[in-house]
């Protein structure tokens, strides 16, 4: 079985989806269709730290998936901006985890990736999935990886 990692940008997931289709996205169809005839090796999910209820049991439900949810404080700087990207941790792990499987999922949209897929391509000879909203995805993301997959209505939940 191939082995995988999954590496979820869960910031960029809940924007686009929500922007573009004024949905959310349906982590366990994603896990059914992406982890079928696989060997998850690694799944992570880059959240904000949050004491709201609701943000917590979206967590708990993750881990019930088999996520590891990693956390991060929500900076509010002195001069009102904000900072609670996971960038760099997602590279850094992604970068750790490439020489030990045979394909990285990676669930973002973000431009930033691009260099990250190419290098772990070069570097490890490892296969690059992306799942994206495509409308809002960089096109270079897109480009880079060996795999891409739109979000679209079969990953969303429905709307109530």
């Amino acid at each position: 079985m191939e082995k995988v990692a999954i590496f979820v940008d869960v910031q960029n997931i809940y924007y686009t989806t929500k922007q573009h289709y004024q949905s959310n996205f349906d982590y366990n169809q994603f896990w059914a269709q992406a982890t079928q005839n696989r060997d998850v090796v690694l799944a992570n999910a880059y959240a904000i730290s949050s004491q709201d209820p609701k943000q917590r049991q979206f967590h708990h439900i993750l881990r019930g998936i088999g996520f590891n949810v990693q956390l991060k404080p929500f900076i509010q700087r002195q001069d009102g901006s904000a900072k609670g990207d996971w960038d760099v941790g997602i590279c850094l792990d992604v970068y750790e985890a490439a020489s030990t499987v045979d394909r990285v999922i990676l669930l973002s949209g973000d431009g930033d990736f691009e260099l990250l897929v190419k290098r772990v391509q070069q570097r490890f000879g490892v296969n690059v999935e992306i799942y994206s909203v495509r409308a809002l995805t960089a096109q270079g993301l897109i480009e880079a990886c060996d795999v891409y997959t739109p979000i679209s209505s079969e990953l969303l939940l429905e709307r109530r």
